[in-house]
């Protein structure tokens, strides 16, 4: 065989061995022509090329002015992160709201007669979760889940104290008035806009993100408030005006009946950390997942590609396809 046929079957066989092991490395992208190139190029002396040494230069001499002085005064100072922002974004705080604990599997109770095996949008709830997500600190991780298992949905979850739907078949006449995304989740009449809208949740110092799963507490009509500048018409439990998971609790450091500020939050606002990391239900997981299967797709098509290329070359040249 001549040299030049040699040196070409060497590089065809070569690239396509380097994608192949870039593909089980997680690479996206193999070029089989750069590989080429760079041994044409450069050949093997480059390889043993060295860059010659190069002294450092000397530091340049700066000269420093000394600025004016100017009389100094004392500042009060504040925990911004604690302060309620009333304006600056998009949806506006709510503010000094009792927030009481409930959980997914609880029990109806003679201060809760509802029991949390379903939501008002999935009469599966327990199920769909995983199972019973024990509010118990001795029984939760470090990670705000419960001991035992890991959830199928996200654990930082809330309830606010209005519905969308009146059944599976019908929205309730002010929805597409009074809910803010309405036009733009509407899928059709009677499926919820609002199951897993994002929410941030401020107590003291510390903000935590959970999702919209069920409504409570003790009423599901309060648009007003929810929606409005009202408080809470509920009475009960101190007149609280959210539900939060056990997740949420921990994260914040907080007990049933405190008060808490809350405002509804994009997609786009949300950071990072525990709340992101699990579920079905959790935007950034099924982010995640399309992406991993996008870049799996890539890589795919593109040793599919370097397949035809290494097949075309072995058949022009009368060495037959090689798999």
């Amino acid at each position: 065989m001549p040299a030049e046929r040699k040196i070409s079957s060497f590089v065809v066989v070569a690239s396509f061995a380097a994608a192949l092991s870039a593909y089980g490395q997680g690479a996206s992208t193999v070029s089989a022509t750069g590989a080429a190139a760079a041994l044409k190029k450069d050949g093997p002396a480059a390889a043993a090329a060295k860059p010659k040494p190069v002294a450092p230069a000397a530091p340049k001499a700066t000269v420093q002015s000394t600025p004016p002085r100017t009389p100094s005064v004392a500042v009060p100072s504040f925990n911004s992160s604690a302060m309620p922002h009333l304006g600056y974004a998009r949806y506006p705080w709510k503010v000094d709201i009792v927030a009481t604990v409930f959980w997914i599997g609880e029990e109806p109770t003679e201060n809760n007669p509802t029991p949390n095996d379903k939501s008002s949008w999935d009469t599966q709830w327990t199920q769909n979760y995983g199972g019973y997500d024990d509010p118990d600190p001795a029984k939760r991780t470090e990670n705000f889940t419960p001991v035992g298992f890991t959830p199928k949905q996200n654990p930082f979850y809330v309830a606010l104290p209005y519905n969308d739907v009146i059944d599976f078949d019908s929205h309730k006449p002010e929805a597409s008035r009074v809910i803010p995304w309405f036009k733009q989740r509407f899928v059709r009449s009677g499926k919820t806009v609002l199951k897993g809208q994002w929410i941030a949740i401020r107590y003291g110092n510390r903000v935590c993100y959970a999702q919209w799963e069920d409504c409570g507490p003790f009423v599901t009509d309060d648009h007003e408030y929810v929606f409005g500048n009202s408080r809470p018409k509920n009475t009960s439990n101190r007149g609280a005006g959210i539900d939060i998971s056990p997740a949420v609790r921990d994260y914040l450091g907080m007990s049933s009946s405190g008060r808490c500020d809350w405002r509804f939050v994009d997609v786009s606002e949300v950071p990072a950390g525990p709340w992101r990391s699990l579920g079905s239900n959790n935007h950034f997981v099924t982010q995640q997942k399309a992406e991993k299967a996008r870049e799996h797709s890539e890589i795919s098509s593109r040793l599919e590609e370097l397949r035809r290329m290494r097949d075309a070359y072995f058949q022009q040249n009368g060495s037959g396809a090689v798999r």
